[in-house]
């Protein structure tokens, strides 16, 4: 896959990059010229990521780690910086789920989620932000869903941290407009990845949903995460939501 170039010189650091969304992203920055870091927990898929990336013409690193543990995010982008330098395009895309009603949730798992959904977001935000300051502007895309504009029965953890996300999308683009950062939180509706929230008759209780027929395909949604951080500096998008042509049900 040839791309347009529009990000070489750039270095962007993608979460959820194993699998679905963030190994979509990842691939679609590298077409259009970016380095690429991928972070995840699990290391085997990672490094198929970065190895596929690399195919690109680009530098690559994958780094493990648990989105839960500030400790480790530190870490994690210390290990990019020194391995590419700095960060230009921050796209936190990964993404976790306890489903079930607010009645039976484990307060362990509600707490993973919103670490893992929101808190990271803000961490890894808080510590690409010098970068960007430094040099002149940079990009922040973070991934909510539809369920981060309307909550659903069983899903409240996922849900919170999705409007959650909003509210420190909003945050970071007034803070980084006098230094030419720009924030966009994009909010896909379903899409043909291993898991995900979808409308109430996609998910019933603590059952696995199954991706409706017209669900988004991920590549799509990682070229129009590549697009933003491509644009024009003066070009500045804070919301995007992205649909399936016939989805029905969504806000």
């Amino acid at each position: 896959m040839s791309g347009s170039g529009a990000l070489r010189g750039r270095i962007a650091l993608v979460t959820g990059g194993s699998s679905g969304l963030g190994r979509a992203t990842a691939l679609a920055l590298a077409a259009d010229g970016a380095d690429v870091a991928v972070l995840a927990r699990g290391s085997s898929d990672l490094d198929r990521t970065a190895e596929q990336v690399r195919a690109r013409g680009v530098r690559a690193t994958a780094v493990v780690v648990d989105l839960a543990d500030a400790d480790a995010i530190e870490r994690a982008v210390g290990q990019v910086r020194a391995e590419l330098g700095r960060v230009d395009v921050l796209v936190n895309a990964a993404g976790t789920d306890v489903p079930g009603p607010v009645a039976d949730l484990d307060v362990a798992a509600w707490d993973r989620v919103l670490a893992v959904n929101l808190r990271a977001s803000f961490l890894l935000a808080k510590a690409v932000w010098p970068d960007m300051t430094e040099n002149g502007g940079g990009t922040i895309l973070n991934v909510s869903s539809v369920a981060g504009r309307r909550g659903w029965a069983n899903a409240a953890a996922y849900c919170s941290a999705k409007f959650g996300l909003t509210g420190l999308t909003q945050a970071l683009a007034a803070e980084g407009r006098p230094h030419r950062i720009r924030a966009c939180v994009l909010f896909p509706g379903a899409m043909d990845t291993n898991w995900g929230v979808w409308a109430p008759e996609h998910r019933t209780g603590s059952a696995e949903p199954t991706p409706p027929a017209d669900a988004l395909a991920a590549d799509h949604v990682a070229h129009l995460i590549s697009w933003i951080a491509a644009a024009p500096p003066d070009v500045v998008l804070n919301e995007v939501t992205v649909t399936p042509l016939l989805e029905q049900g969504w806000p």
